[in-house]
């Protein structure tokens, strides 16, 4: 009998009734079951999963390969034994909560096998308003250069792997990482790659974000989360020489997984775990961020990551709760140059260098924002739009290099007017045509980051839809004294949806667009049920 064309290898924790919808995907893929092999492992789930995996099996032999385990903390294990049990000549690695798209594996398999490419990613579109980065999925293309694209972005192992490639080099996930252990497994195979394509033709992988939110990485503490950084920050330092090519994948830890460490959400933090994470940065900053990262980073990032070097746990979090509860600060100019006034700056007390708070060559501080009020409005055409109100604290936007100022939801851009201009600031009035949010989104929905970009609309620099080289030039509005207005519910075609302009964990202004489905009402319901028991 000859080998399968694919083994997907599926870990499973406690993910019913998700499981069934991928297995269900994985059967109806139309490659055929007899090119594929479905390799299962249960890691000591206490849910009925390992019961589903049994059936599943049971139902359709000689396809699936269950293997029953004692739980390990987390996904590196299963994979490894799953990786180790397949047979084929490529591997796919599937989230049990996440399904396929039925023409997935076909398409993949024949890329690969056009292009001989060793790594082939499909498009990946989130459910439930998961967040995907879709900028390496621009386009198709047959080969894409690791260090010169956003690939660094989009590290997830949720592609097509070459097996032979996988064994030549002994590539295996990092099972002391209870999170993030995907990111050094597939960075490696990139790494070692002959070549590595893209398909964005097709969407390929659906990523559910559970109505429940409970999986490991939405679970995951800031300790667990600055020893993943810890470790995959040295990963990448072993694996690739210093120089440019070390700086364009470390540029994406700092701007993403480090930078996230010091997001609003730290203040809520105890004593000991906020010294823990200021410490655990200031040491991977004095280490590893070299002028290359630091050119590629946005003012906030900079600014935080500077204080974890340079200043105090209280000096970091003076800052932190400046953006969050008090809004964007004053800019000092002097001469050609330009420092953010948090506090601590130039404070005798505190001692801290001017060059935690410069902004001279940060081009996106001129685009801070900070909205003031959120409301669902009628327009001159009588189209539904998401009206915001937002004070930049430059009386001169044009003085300052920051005309035109353009606003967007990732790819979709806004109308901005200015309403007032003052000696304490501007005030913009930005508005979102709910239509074209609809437009946008898909049958799944999607959550976007509005931002802020100087020098007009360019989808690439958009926060949340950045190139490789980060977010300069573009800033997240941020909305530290605004309560969240009610969602809107609008129909598109035959379904209802429901856009919701919403907060993240740090304060940036973000607009949801979901499906009304029976699940996710009963989430709902659920959740109402629980706060009012």
């Amino acid at each position: 009998m000859s080998a399968p064309d694919v083994s997907v290898v599926v870990p499973v924790y406690n993910t019913m009734p998700y499981l069934t919808d991928c297995l269900k995907s994985l059967l109806e893929q139309t490659i055929g079951l007899d090119r594929l092999q479905i390799v299962a492992v249960d890691d000591g789930s206490t849910d009925t999963s390992g019961a589903e995996l049994d059936r599943f099996a049971a139902r359709h032999p000689g396809v699936f390969t269950v293997i029953h385990q004692a739980n390990s903390g987390g996904p590196a294990s299963p994979c490894n034994r799953g990786l180790d049990a397949a047979t084929g000549r490529y591997v796919f690695f599937v989230g049990a909560d996440d399904h396929l798209g039925p023409d997935a594996l076909r398409r993949l398999v024949e890329a690969a096998d056009a292009w001989e490419s060793d790594v082939v990613l499909g498009r990946v579109v989130g459910v439930n308003s998961r967040h995907i980065y879709q900028d390496i999925f621009a386009r198709t293309q047959a080969d894409v250069d690791l260090f010169d694209s956003p690939l660094p972005r989009s590290l997830a192992n949720t592609k097509l792997f070459r097996r032979e490639l996988l064994e030549k080099y002994g590539i295996r996930y990092l099972e002391d990482l209870p999170i993030g252990s995907d990111l050094p497994f597939t960075l490696e195979a990139c790494y070692r790659a002959r070549r590595v394509s893209v398909l964005a033709d097709y969407d390929y992988y659906y990523a559910v974000r559970r109505h429940s939110a409970t999986n490991i990485t939405y679970l995951s503490r800031h300790a667990d989360r600055l020893r993943t950084v810890e470790a995959t920050t040295a990963f990448v330092a072993g694996l690739i020489p210093a120089g440019e090519q070390r700086d364009a994948v470390l540029a994406r830890r700092f701007d993403h997984e480090i930078a996230k460490l010091l997001e609003d959400d730290l203040l809520r933090l105890d004593r000991e775990t906020q010294q823990l994470v200021h410490d655990g940065i200031g040491r991977l900053v004095r280490t590893h961020l070299t002028d290359g990262i630091a050119g590629q980073l946005n003012a906030e990032t900079r600014i935080r990551l500077a204080l974890a070097r340079d200043g105090a746990l209280d000096d970091l979090l003076a800052v932190i709760r400046q953006d969050a509860r008090t809004g964007v600060p004053p800019t000092v100019v002097e001469g050609a140059r330009r420092y953010a006034a948090y506090p601590g700056f130039r404070d005798p007390e505190r001692g801290l260098p001017d060059s935690c708070f410069e902004v001279t060559a940060v081009p996106d501080w001129s685009a801070k924002l900070d909205a003031t009020a959120l409301a669902w409005e009628t327009d001159e055409r009588g189209e539904k739009v998401l009206t915001i109100t937002a004070v930049s604290p430059l009386p001169d936007l044009a003085a300052a290099g920051a005309e035109p100022l353009a606003l967007s939801a990732e790819e979709i851009p806004a109308e901005v007017g200015t309403v007032e201009r003052g000696e304490h600031g501007t005030t913009l009035r930005i508005r979102f045509r709910v239509d074209e949010l609809l437009a946008g989104s898909g049958v799944t929905g999607q959550r976007r980051a509005v931002s802020a970009q100087v020098g007009g609309f360019d989808p690439g620099r958009a926060v949340g839809a950045q190139t490789a080289t980060g977010a300069a030039g573009s800033a997240a509005v941020r909305v530290p004294r605004v309560r969240a207005t009610a969602p809107l519910v609008r129909r598109r075609g035959g379904r209802l949806y429901v856009v919701t302009p919403v907060l993240d964990d740090s304060g940036r202004l973000m607009i949801s667009v979901v499906p009304v489905t029976a699940s996710r009402v009963a989430a709902q319901l659920r959740r109402r049920l629980r706060r009012t028991r």
